[in-house]
């Protein structure tokens, strides 16, 4: 499975970004995915996943409600729209995804075996 990021960039505190993810390499029905951020010097943290062949989403608490999952099996593509950026949700944002299901669940980076090569997003005035 091959994972590419884009749609990240720099946006004042309340505004909005579309992160995309395009996968490829496994068919869809067969893969499980997420969206992790990272800033420098702590772990990569959590922020949402999503199972395609459900639409089943989940999102971390810090996500829940300003955030958005969604997927286009025709472009293969998963989406996550965030809306009311805060300062504390810059990071480099990292999409991965595991064939089948989360071994270990789906807030574990050890169920993930393929990652993208992450978009920077940055909230500041």
């Amino acid at each position: 499975v091959q994972l590419v990021e884009s749609g990240g960039g720099s946006v004042q505190p309340g505004g909005s970004l579309r992160l995309s993810c395009a996968a490829s390499g496994s068919p869809f029905r067969d893969i499980a995915m997420g969206w992790w951020r990272q800033v420098p010097g702590k772990e990569r943290e959590f922020v949402g996943a999503y199972r395609w062949s459900t639409g089943s989403t989940y999102y971390s608490d810090s996500a829940k409600g300003r955030f958005t999952l969604s997927g286009d099996g025709a472009e293969s593509t998963m989406y996550l729209q965030m809306n009311s950026l805060v300062p504390e949700d810059t990071a480099i944002y990292f999409c991965a995804a595991t064939t089948g299901t989360w071994s270990w669940g789906f807030r574990s980076t050890r169920s993930y075996e393929y990652w993208g090569q992450g978009t920077q997003v940055t909230v500041s005035l």
